[in-house]
């Protein structure tokens, strides 16, 4: 069984900065992608930032420059920093991960259980 285990998150300010925080647990044998997605009421979940074992990273354009993703492998932890907050990034942030927990079998998607991240003065 496969855990993520997300934290971080809660009340942030215009412009000021929040950290979540995800670590990976259980039967991993490897980690093909972690990321992280947002979804607000009535809108679809989106990626905002994913970062890929071969080490490329890819952002959603509203938040280049000011998010930065980063992965610690030895701990199967990804981090998201966010600075410069706006009010827009109001949303439940939920952290993805690409997992292959037998060499034999194809990798699966697993899931946080959400973080609410509100920026707001």
């Amino acid at each position: 069984q496969v855990q993520l285990v997300e934290s971080g998150g809660g009340l942030g300010q215009p412009g000021g900065s929040l950290r979540l925080s995800c670590a990976a647990s259980g039967s991993i044998f490897s980690i093909t992608a972690m990321g992280w997605y947002r979804q607000v009421p009535g809108k679809q979940r989106e990626l905002v930032a994913g970062i890929f074992s071969g080490g490329s990273i890819n952002y959603v354009d509203s938040v280049k420059g000011r998010f930065t993703i980063s992965r610690d492998n030895a701990k199967n932890t990804v981090y998201l920093q966010m600075n410069s907050l706006k009010p827009e990034d109001t949303a439940v942030y939920y952290c993805n991960a690409v997992i292959t927990i037998l060499p034999q079998l194809p990798p699966s998607n697993y899931w946080g259980q959400g973080t609410q991240v509100t920026v707001s003065s």
